[in-house]
Formats: C-alpha cells, structure tokens, sequence
C-alpha cells in the first residue's frame, strides 16, 4: 500500500503507451530512428542546459528573501532535483532539492518547498499561455485532436487551476498574518496538540518562502525567466525536429511544448513514461506527420531531455554522498 502512486502511475503509463503504440507498425517506428540524424541532438542539449542553469538562477530571486544562495550552489541541486523526477516516483525530486538545500544553506524543508511550489506555477502558466497564445495552431487541434478530446476545454480547465492557485500564494504573500489566523482556525478543529504545533510551525516556515511574491521586480524576474527557460526547450525541440524529416513551425512547437509539459503533470510512471509519448505523437500527427515518424521524435527528444539530466544529477548525487533511503525520507518535513 505504500507503493499505491508508483502503481497508479504505472498503470496510468501503460495505457498511454497503448495510446502512442496503437495502429503502427514498429518497423516503421524503427525505420524512422534508424533515418534520424542524431548529431542535431548536440545542440539542443546545450540549450536545455543553459535553460536548467536559467533554472537555477531563478531560484536564487525565490530564495534571496530567505538567504542568498548563488546559482553555481544552486545548479547542481537543481540537477539533482531533475534527476529525482525522472527516476523516483511521485515528483520525488522537489523533496529531493529541499533535503539538500537544507543541509547546505539551513534553509527550512518546508520554506524552500514553497518557493519549488511557486516556480511549478509559473511553469504552468507559461505553458498555458504557450497554448493560449497560440490561437491559429490551437485551431488545428481541436477537432480530431486526438483520444484526449477537446484540447482547448483541457486547457481552460488547467488555466483555471494555475491561475486559482497563483491568486491564493500571492495573497498568502501579501495577507500573511490572515493567512496564519486561518491557518490557526482550521488546525484548532484537530484534537492532537502536537500535530498542531509542527504544523503551526511548517506553515510559517511555508509562508516565508513566499516572501518573494510581496515584490513586482522579484515576480517579474520570476515570469521572465520562465518565459525564457521554456523558449529554450522549445528551441531544442526545433533541434530535435531538424533530425527528422518532417517540419513545423516553431510556434506549432511551442504549442506541443506547452501541451506535452501540462499534461505530464497526470500521475504516471516516473520519467513520464508514456505520457510524453503519447501526446507528442498525437499533437504531430494532427500536422499530418505520420505516426511513426511522430512517435519516433517523440522518443528521441524525451530521452534527449531525460538521459543527460539524469545522468548529470546522479553524478551530483554522488559528489553529495546521499541516496533516497528511509533515513532522508525521515527527515524530509521540517
């Protein structure tokens, strides 16, 4: 029962990989990797890891109201962070980069978790506006897009759940003492005195990480890069593309980035097995790329984008001396 999510999650995958494997011939799917130039890969792996050190530096402004960390600290956490996503289940890295950041800086578990909260937000709400902003090529999608349905209600449900939640930390940001006095109501309707203190203590600590959201240049900052951190991933999938023999624009990327991120945010195995698969190919073939050389692309970007992070991250992990075991699991709230 403790691995329920894991199985979920893989379950989950499974029936995504049915989705991206139906109706093609894998020799096909093979022929179409076997054709691909792989050196366009090179490239686009250097602008992915100059987005994760824009990453990094973007967490310093998140935490600087705390302490300053500078981004060369910050880097290899935030690649630790990654490589956690991508081989533990249940976004496991986000943890991950607050055990680590505490045992370096002294920063609190549950401070740091909140300003990770906040970079997921804007995360979501460039993605969102990826596909918003882009209403001719969302058009294409809408009909037909697909087994996931209309693409276009996903998307208005998933703003609505971004932008609910952007309002409610900026105005634990600006309102922290009504905050803490709602906080106290709720916690006072449960009977165990102990829990209540530590979670009295972990909402404070959590309201202190959203320091960042009381100043205009600190959240514009934050927005620009986001903004710029995914306009380079975008441009690696514009690399990715030239391996392949087909071709799309590069707003039509932008918005298979935008819906490909959101809807790996569904549970499933870890590494988005599946999941990515899945949508990358059917957003393609709604452009007329044949299935498998969709599917191809999209195997060959999600291991461009999960295989050198990861490896990079473990090698982080290591130089820390740590791994993911009950001892680090024990001490991950504070």
């Amino acid at each position: 029962m403790k691995r329920w999510r894991f199985w979920i999650g893989l379950i989950i995958s499974l029936i995504f990989l049915y989705f991206a494997l139906q109706k093609l011939d894998i020799n096909q799917v093979l022929d179409a990797l076997s054709k691909a130039q792989y050196l366009w890969l090179l490239p686009g792996i250097l602008i992915y890891f100059i987005a994760v050190w824009i990453r990094a530096w973007r967490w310093v402004f998140l935490l600087r109201s705390v302490k300053h960390v500078p981004t060369s600290k910050t880097f290899p956490i935030t690649c630790i962070g990654y490589m956690g996503n991508n081989i533990y289940p249940a976004r496991a890295g986000e943890v991950l980069r607050a055990v680590i950041l505490k045992r370096h800086e002294n920063i609190p578990i549950s401070t740091s978790l909140a300003t990770i909260i906040i970079e997921r937000i804007f995360d979501g709400v460039v993605m969102l506006a990826f596909v918003f902003l882009n209403p001719f090529e969302l058009e294409k999608l809408t009909g037909g897009s697909g087994f996931w349905g209309n693409i276009k209600e996903l998307a208005f449900i998933g703003a609505g759940i971004f932008l609910l939640a952007l309002i409610i930390f900026i105005l634990a940001a600006l309102f922290p003492k009504i905050t803490l006095i709602i906080s106290y109501w709720f916690l006072s309707l449960i009977p165990r005195d102990t829990f209540r203190e530590k979670a009295i203590k972990i909402i404070e600590k959590f309201l202190s990480g959203l320091i960042s959201l009381r100043s205009p240049r600190d959240m514009f900052m934050v927005f620009f890069t986001s903004l710029l951190i995914w306009l380079l991933e975008t441009i690696k999938y514009w690399f990715v593309m030239q391996a392949f023999s087909f071709r799309v624009s590069f707003f039509s990327l932008m918005l298979l980035n935008g819906i490909a991120n959101l809807v790996t945010t569904i549970p499933s195995a870890p590494g988005y097995i599946g999941t990515w698969e899945a949508v990358t190919k059917a957003v393609l073939m709604a452009y007329q790329v044949p299935g498998s050389e969709a599917l191809g692309y999209a195997i060959v970007l999600h291991i461009s984008l999960y295989l050198p992070i990861t490896l990079l991250g473990a090698y982080y992990m290591t130089r820390e001396g740590i791994k993911w075991d009950e001892s680090l699991r024990s001490n991950t709230i504070s």
